[in-house]
């Protein structure tokens, strides 16, 4: 059977355990409905909708068609988590696409995905995130010319520092900070909508009229105006990846998504249309920076408040990020993808503290180095991929094993949609502008292979590598965990 089941025994390298004889350490179920509508919103606003909509309006040329590729971009986001929700039920278990791949088709695959999620994806979105936190938490100290590189290089790796420690030390702690900001960002997102509400009740629709003009309509343009709007919508999927630590996962996870999709979609529509009210469609074209303008133009002398609300929903995002990102890379260490210490917990926080240190390592290096720019404007491309993938096993299950358990279940063709979204996506970019970036990325997914075959196939571990983990285990004071049960 391809549904392959984990047996529920600690580590290989168990005689390494602080815990034995004792009861096994779990994570604790400490996520609820409005956390984990938290952190779907919460991650999923970030900086985009205060950067992306020119870029969307630049790429499709009209407002309505700017406007309508945000409603589909939300659409799709909601079918795609409709889809997951289903899968979510049907495999009770953290680690969000990993697992689901693994479930599916297996070992190879998950840890190709595994591989490039732990090593590239994860840690290079989260140091963008940060990075964009940085740039405007540092702006107003250098009024009227550009920040420092290196000033705002070290308020991002304080970021990914303070993230760190936040979430090693208690899951309530890092969920409680997540809804905080969450409804921070909510009510800036709110002051931008009545904002436009009240310009468009005084007759300012200037942008609505001929709103159809110049509408583009090639097939390479709506595919990256597409991009610009989804890397906005990007974190629907987040809540899969801590399935484990959901109270009563199969009631959380379907209804958290339902409310905080629409949710931010109606939002991030709200907000264009009031965008559209205060600039016309060449000056948000000709804007670095869409909501400081609004900001400029709207609130005059509180225009600074748009610059705090910013950098305060930035740094939400990247906890949400950081919150599922270490995640993945315990989840895989788990199912022996990766390295045994990372797949441990901390003995009294209960947190995946090694998964989490390794994720927060290789955001700091990538931060330090400053050459993954052109990986994150790929980040799309990667995604869709494995999102695909993803979709595809969930139509394996829905045909090939229908008889499995589920208490939730999603139309058959909305799943199919996904499917041929995603697969336009990932071809799209590849057909129309061909780029080189692409080839590099898909080189070093197959790249794992090298690492797939001697360490996880064959199982070679060498002796030394057990001796560092045995260290390890005792300088972080964790220990093996087990998976909970179904």
């Amino acid at each position: 059977s391809t549904m392959r089941k984990r047996k529920t025994t600690d580590s290989p390298h168990s005689s390494t355990g602080l815990s034995e004889g004792k009861e096994k350490l779990r994570l604790k179920q400490e996520v609820g409905l409005i956390s984990g509508v938290s952190l779907i919103a919460g991650t999923m606003i970030g900086s985009g909708i205060f950067m992306s909509p020119e870029w969307v309006l630049h790429h499709m040329g009209s407002p309505v068609s700017s406007l309508l590729i945000w409603a589909a971009c939300g659409l799709l986001a909601m079918f795609g988590a409709l889809s997951y929700a289903e899968l979510g039920t049907i495999i009770k278990e953290s680690g969000g696409e990993y697992i689901y791949i693994l479930r599916t088709f297996g070992s190879f695959p998950a840890f190709l995905f595994a591989y490039t999620s732990v090593i590239l994806v994860r840690p290079a979105g989260l140091a963008a995130v940060c990075l964009s936190f940085a740039e405007y938490a540092v702006a107003p100290f250098y009024p009227g010319c550009s920040s420092p590189q290196v000033v705002i290089k070290c308020t991002a790796a304080a970021c990914i520092l303070l993230l760190t420690i936040i979430n090693c030390l208690n899951v309530r702690l890092a969920t409680s900070i997540m809804n905080f900001f969450t409804a921070a960002k909510l009510l800036a997102l709110l002051v931008i909508v009545v904002g436009g509400l009240v310009l468009l009740a005084k007759g300012q629709t200037q942008s609505f009229q001929n709103a159809f003009q110049n509408t583009t309509a090639g097939i390479g343009a709506v595919g990256v105006a597409f991009y610009q709007g989804l890397w906005s919508y990007d974190g629907w999927n987040n809540l899969n990846y801590v399935t484990e630590e959901l109270k009563k996962p199969e009631v959380t996870l379907p209804r958290a998504l339902m409310i905080a999709i629409p949710l931010v979609t109606c939002l991030y529509l709200l907000v264009n249309m009031s965008y559209l009210a205060a600039m016309t469609p060449s000056e948000l074209l000709s804007s670095g920076a869409v909501a400081v303008t609004w900001g400029d133009k709207v609130l005059g002398s509180w225009a600074w408040l748009i610059s705090l609300s910013v950098a305060l929903s930035t740094f939400g995002s990247s906890n949400g990020t950081f919150f599922s990102g270490g995640r993945v890379c315990y989840i895989a260490a788990r199912e022996g993808h990766m390295p045994d210490i990372l797949s441990m917990a901390h003995v009294r926080c209960l947190t995946p503290s090694p998964a989490l240190l390794f994720t927060s390592a290789m955001s700091l290096i990538m931060i330090i180095s400053g050459s993954f720019t052109s990986i994150v404007n790929f980040f799309s491309f990667i995604a869709w991929l494995f999102y695909g993938m993803t979709i595809s096993g969930l139509l394996y299950l829905k045909i090939k094993k229908p008889e499995l358990p589920r208490s939730y279940k999603v139309p058959i063709i909305i799943p199919i949609i996904v499917l041929m979204a995603a697969v336009y996506l990932v071809l799209a970019p590849i057909i129309d502008q061909p780029q080189i970036e692409i080839l590099y990325i898909i080189v070093f997914i197959f790249s794992g292979i090298i690492l797939y075959f001697p360490l996880v196939r064959f199982k070679y571990h060498p002796r030394f590598l057990q001796r560092v983990t045995l260290h390890l285990q005792l300088f972080l004071e964790v220990a093996p965990t087990t998976r909970v049960a179904d």
